[in-house]
């Protein structure tokens, strides 16, 4: 019990409380944050890997509770996508142990796939954005509550966001979300999150079962992460009407970008000038592609936009 006391302990119990003020705020899954994170703080990254989905598990069970009692997942589809992905994210813990050996060599092969997979979910978030603003600039049309699921492709997705999660953790809240917007356009948004937050259930307990068996867990790292990640959650969840969303969200792809890039082992240098870049010509990026779409190039209401439009009790988009 005195290694729950630890300034290890602290440092993990403080910066997990920060991300889960991040995804409460934004909605975004908190593997592409708290794992590099931890890795960060020292965490091997094997371990780092583990604990967090451990800690996810239980997190994403209690979001899906709040959706599922007021009826939101689209339950067919959600069925689908964890077919695709239990048994691939089941494999994750092991496909790292059998690749590494268990050791260093497990250690240095997540690094590496976990900055593979922070620059991948730095593009689908980009990705994501622009989905919403193209959605709230076509027009108030109400999505549709009966939609026609399409088996393989659902299945590829699950498959394909399975493996990634159970490889690195990183993934549930970026790639999938991303599918599901392209795949099912008029899902409204309200059963997009419900069935995202249903089918990670199951999907992070099959990969956090996978990196049980093969490595454990570190109580000393898990019990601050749940401590920290719970109220900070909440917390993010009752701010986010407080704050500019596209400014967050925005902030979010440089962070995982960076992350990504630092965790592959490019140099400060690069890694300082890609991130001043991306801070000075970021903006004015999103602003031209804003007006594209016939809107103001800063606005800071529209970046709330999606926040809302999850609220609506309707699902019809609020403009």
């Amino acid at each position: 019990m005195l290694e729950l006391f630890t300034v290890s302990a602290l440092a993990v119990l403080v910066v997990s409380f920060g991300v889960g003020i991040v995804v409460g705020l934004t909605g975004m899954g908190g593997g592409a944050l708290m794992t590099p994170a931890l890795i960060f703080l020292g965490v091997n990254p094997t371990a780092a890997v583990a604990n967090d989905l451990v800690s996810a598990s239980v997190s994403k069970s209690v979001g899906a509770t709040v959706h599922w009692r007021h009826g939101s997942p689209n339950l067919k589809l959600a069925i689908y996508l964890i077919c695709g992905s239990v048994p691939f994210a089941l494999a994750g813990g092991f496909i790292v142990h059998a690749i590494g050996g268990g050791g260093e060599g497990s250690d240095s092969f997540v690094k590496m796939a976990i900055g593979v997979a922070l620059l991948f979910a730095a593009g689908t978030y980009t990705l994501r954005m622009y989905l919403q603003l193209r959605l709230v600039t076509g027009g108030n049309v109400a999505p549709s509550e009966d939609i026609s699921i399409r088996p393989i492709p659902t299945l590829l997705v699950g498959a394909v966001g399975g493996l990634l999660v159970g490889i690195t953790s990183v993934g549930s809240g970026s790639l999938i979300m991303v599918a599901l917007l392209l795949l099912y356009p008029m899902l409204s948004a309200v059963k997009l999150v419900g069935t995202d937050l249903v089918q990670a259930v199951p999907l992070v307990l099959a990969a956090a079962i996978g990196h049980v068996v093969t490595s454990g867990v570190d109580w000393e790292v898990l019990i601050p992460l749940l401590l920290g990640s719970v109220p900070g959650t909440f917390l993010g969840a009752r701010m986010a009407s407080w704050v500019s969303q596209s400014v967050i969200r925005r902030g979010i792809v440089i962070v995982l970008s960076l992350t990504g890039l630092k965790m592959l082992g490019a140099p400060p240098e690069a890694v300082g000038i890609i991130g001043a870049g991306m801070l000075l010509l970021g903006p004015l990026a999103w602003g031209f592609i804003r007006q594209t779409r016939g809107l103001p190039p800063f606005d800071k209401n529209s970046g709330a936009w999606w926040h809302d439009r999850e609220m609506s009790d309707s699902g019809t988009p609020r403009t």
